[in-house]
């Protein structure tokens, strides 16, 4: 019995045509679950960069309005390709358009 065979299941990845370790299959759906997020000017944002608003915005339900210029910190991904997850001291839950800011 060969050692690769005993490592773990393989499966049949019909893209390549080919049998490949069901670990390698695992990362390959991984990789292309992650979207990307791209700032008003296209730089790629990741969780923890710092951001600046671009434009101001009225948000909803806080009866507060984030000026242009204002620094947002340690934003985090959702997911979506257009929405990122920020904290701002008196607004509990702020989600920001990707369009409206810009990388620091």
């Amino acid at each position: 019995m060969s050692g690769a065979a005993s490592d773990g299941d393989y499966v049949y990845d019909e893209a390549g045509g080919e049998w490949i370790p069901a670990a390698e299959a695992a990362a390959r759906a991984h990789s292309a679950e992650q979207v990307e997020v791209r700032d008003s000017v296209g730089n790629l944002l990741a969780d923890g960069d710092q951001v600046t608003l671009i434009k101001d915005l009225t948000v909803k339900g806080a009866g507060q309005t984030l000026k242009r210029g204002t620094l947002i910190k340690s934003i985090r991904l959702t997911g979506d390709s257009q929405e990122i997850d920020c904290k701002y001291e008196g607004i509990k839950g702020l989600v920001l358009r990707a369009e409206f800011v810009r990388k620091r």
